[in-house]
């Protein structure tokens, strides 16, 4: 059951994707985000300070705007396609909604409240070296010290100065766009439009828009949350199911298990990185489960869990995304 400050967050959240004006409260707390934000960044603006250095290329994929947009599938889908180059990927993380703080290396078997849920899924699909920092530069350094990598992707990052980056990509929710187009609080945006300028590559998942490469989340594995087995997709077709998801978006996944021909008897849609207990108690109750593989990351699955389904997806995007990647990496100068 949610409590106030959710449902608070729940109704700003739905303001900044309606046509309703914006308070004035908001938007003077807008300005003073503004503010801050400028502050923030004026050391590296002015040259006081400097990113690192770690003389290998490093790629960001981050978003403008608060909520899931689907950056790690398109994270996961960059290593894999680095290390069908020949590269040897490691990726970063700050590691978000873990209880934990300081430097980390992420293991499959890591706790996702040590680390963070995102970080622990990565890790168990890509078995790739992942660390975590608040300070990416540390997350990066404990990477390369053994030579694990020879190329880093950070999963968010964009507004972290202090880590270099070679490549800028920006994911964009293609269905629900930048809202009121109003920095926090009084709308959704991170950073102003304008932020998108200096980027080099721009994603929309599940839709398009200008100037944007279209990625699509693909469902490519259901599983039995309590063993591992797989499951054949066609298992969902006309199956009556309950379904919960503790992400950004969680409306894209109950779409998406409709699309799959699933009937959905129930949908709960949990605050983004959910903590465990809250995702135990939405699992109470009769008939099949389904819930996303990052909310999986952070439970451990139960003998007594037989009706608990787990749906993976995965990004697709066009072949013009990967020349374009290509291309922009080797403009870079990171790779030849």
């Amino acid at each position: 059951m949610s409590g106030p400050i959710e449902r608070w967050t729940q109704a700003l959240e739905a303001r900044w994707y309606s046509e309703d004006p914006v308070p004035p409260a908001l938007r003077v707390a807008a300005g003073l985000y503004a503010g801050l934000r400028w502050l923030n960044a004026a050391p590296w603006r002015f040259g006081l300070r400097t990113p690192a250095e770690l003389n290998v290329p490093v790629i960001v994929v981050g978003n403008i705007s608060v909520g899931g947009t689907g950056k790690t599938p398109l994270v996961l889908a960059i290593v894999e396609h680095l290390r069908q180059r020949g590269m040897r990927p490691g990726v970063i993380s700050r590691g978000y909604g873990r209880r934990s703080r300081g430097l980390r290396r992420v293991l499959p078997d890591s706790s996702a409240a040590e680390v963070g849920d995102e970080p622990v899924l990565i890790a168990r699909r890509s078995k790739l070296p992942v660390a975590v920092a608040e300070r990416r530069v540390e997350a990066a350094r404990l990477l390369l010290a053994k030579g694990e990598a020879n190329v880093l992707v950070a999963d968010d990052g964009l507004e972290h100065h202090g880590l270099p980056r070679n490549l800028e990509i920006v994911v964009v929710d293609g269905e629900r766009g930048f809202g009121n187009g109003r920095l926090l609080p009084a709308g959704p945006l991170r950073a102003p439009l304008n932020r998108l300028d200096g980027v080099d590559l721009l994603v929309a998942n599940g839709g398009s828009g200008k100037g944007a490469y279209p990625m699509r989340l693909r469902p490519y594995r259901l599983q039995r949350f309590r063993d591992g087995v797989e499951i054949n997709l066609g298992w969902l077709r006309g199956r009556a199911v309950r379904a919960l998801a503790g992400i950004g978006h969680p409306q894209r996944f109950f779409d998406l298990l409709v699309d799959l021909g699933a009937q959905l008897t129930g949908t709960e849609a949990l605050p983004d990185h959910a903590s465990p207990a809250r995702l135990r108690a939405a699992l109470l109750g009769s008939g099949p489960v389904l819930m996303t593989e990052k909310d999986a990351a952070k439970l451990s699955p139960s003998s007594e869990e037989a009706d608990i389904y787990v749906l993976g997806v995965e990004a697709q995007l066009p072949s013009e995304f990967w020349s374009a990647f290509d291309q922009a990496l080797e403009r870079s100068g990171a790779v030849t």
